[in-house]
């Protein structure tokens, strides 16, 4: 499972292009899983761009389908290999010229089982080989065979690569600052999948924030495996925090995800000196009880991790946090179990990313652990756990009742054209009336209601 970055509100929503450009060949994107994911299917439009393909929103427009995967556990698979299926049948029916590819995680673990034992693709591209695609596609076009890169690299960040944004609202943004992850936690498939750190060059980021700013964009999202493990010669990650910050005081910064062993008091410190650098923080927890920590190889017991909330709240008074946690991992206990319950109940998460434990091949756990929990405790577990966080996310939301707070402005709320919705310093989502409210303003909101998800308030001023 890989936990250092929260997934998307649906792991298995696909995120596609809002807007079209011609080429000489159109391509589907369709992106599954976590913010890299979505900030990878960005790049990737660029390089197509670049080299003379159209992009398109519209599957059954397209002469190359590609879908950009996740390994973080067995069910987002099995959507994805149904999706294949389903575009492979479309193939044979209806298109044989269409091609279709898979990229990212996926892509790299499952390539000779998608390429030659179940022939689902034609072309197979792993994360760090999203410059080679033009010319894998072109030869898949040329020769009708398949073509593959998966390699892995210790150097590839994209740096120079501009990203092509669809990410719908123009306001909030993903910038990837480094790639892969060398925490060899024991459930985790990233290390694998991604390969090792490697660090941009911070000067190529805040070049790339400052442009995002001048193009109207009023918050970043500094993305990475572990972003604590950021290091630019002398600038560490709460170095790179800073300087972003500076570009203006309009600019939102938020970043994932904190690793709980490497989220450093500098860092913090920068939360508290800098008024644009949202107070909230995820912190994958994983689990409340030490020695299946231990066992996670998660490089913290459960007394330090309180210790780093402490510190945090101390530092950062009125911080909004949220997790990972791992349900029915190797070994568990109903006495484990319910060390993470009363972990949730003392440090009251204001969300959090809930699982039942998935074994993934070649991983430290598949090696040396029995997957012994049976699954109906797993998801009895699960449901425990969801029912406390709602419980407390609810409880956390009423506090905010008769507050002000200051909401930057997404778009229209899901449910109705007459209402904007937005998110707090904190990262909680608001609902309120248009007005004359545009997406990218700021307004004052006084909190007038909320479910356990969402807040509903009424704006006071712009």
């Amino acid at each position: 499972m890989q936990e250092n970055l929260p997934i998307l509100e649906d792991l298995d929503t696909a995120r596609l292009p809002h807007s079209e450009c011609e080429g000489r060949s159109s391509v589907y994107l369709e992106t599954y899983g976590c913010q890299m994911n979505v900030s990878d299917s960005e790049i990737v439009a660029s390089v197509l761009r670049t080299a003379g393909f159209g992009l398109t929103h519209d599957p059954l427009q397209a002469d190359v389908i590609l879908i950009n995967t996740c390994a973080i556990r067995e069910n987002a698979e099995q959507r994805v290999r149904r999706r294949l299926e389903f575009f492979r049948a479309r193939k044979r029916k209806h298109q044989p010229d269409l091609r279709i590819g898979v990229l990212g995680c996926m892509a790299e673990r499952l390539r000779h089982k998608l390429l030659e034992q179940e022939r689902l693709v034609d072309i197979v591209v792993g994360p760090d080989a999203y410059r080679d695609l033009p010319r894998l596609l072109r030869h898949v076009e040329k020769t009708g065979q398949s073509s593959v890169n998966v390699e892995l690299s210790r150097e590839e960040t994209y740096a120079d690569i501009a990203p092509v944004r669809y990410d719908s609202n123009g306001i909030s943004a993903f910038v990837s600052i480094m790639r892969g992850c060398d925490n060899m936690c024991a459930f985790c498939v990233v290390p694998f999948t991604r390969g090792r750190e490697r660090s941009r060059n911070a000067g190529t980021i805040v070049r790339e924030c400052q442009d995002l700013f001048n193009a109207g964009y009023r918050e970043v999202t500094l993305l990475g495996q572990n972003v604590n493990s950021y290091r630019d010669g002398p600038v560490d990650f709460a170095t790179l925090v800073y300087r972003v910050s500076l570009l203006s005081s309009e600019l939102r910064i938020r970043y994932s995800t904190s690793h709980p062993k490497d989220c450093s008091e500098a860092l913090l410190e920068v939360h508290r000196e800098r008024s644009n650098v949202c107070n909230f923080i995820h912190l994958p927890v994983q689990h409340g009880n030490s020695d299946v920590l231990g066992r996670m190889r998660r490089g913290y017991s459960s007394d330090e991790y309180r210790a780093l909330i402490e510190r945090a709240r101390r530092i950062c008074p009125g911080i909004s946090l949220s997790t990972d946690i791992i349900t029915g991992f190797c070994g568990e206990t109903e006495a484990e179990h319910q060390d993470t319950l009363s972990l949730m109940a003392d440090i009251e998460y204001d969300h959090a990313f809930m699982f039942m434990y998935s074994e993934r091949p070649d991983t430290y756990a598949a090696r040396k652990y029995d997957d012994d929990v049976p699954e109906h405790t797993k998801k009895r577990r699960l449901n425990e756990i969801i029912k406390l966080q709602n419980s407390i996310s609810l409880k956390k939301n009423k506090e905010e009742v008769g507050f002000v707070r200051t909401v930057l402005v997404e778009g229209p709320s899901r449910r109705s054209e007459t209402q904007f919705c937005g998110r707090t310093d904190t990262n909680k989502m608001v609902v309120f009336d248009r007005g004359s409210l545009q997406a990218g303003m700021y307004a004052q909101v006084r909190i007038t209601g909320c479910t356990s998800a969402t807040l509903f308030g009424d704006v006071v001023t712009l």
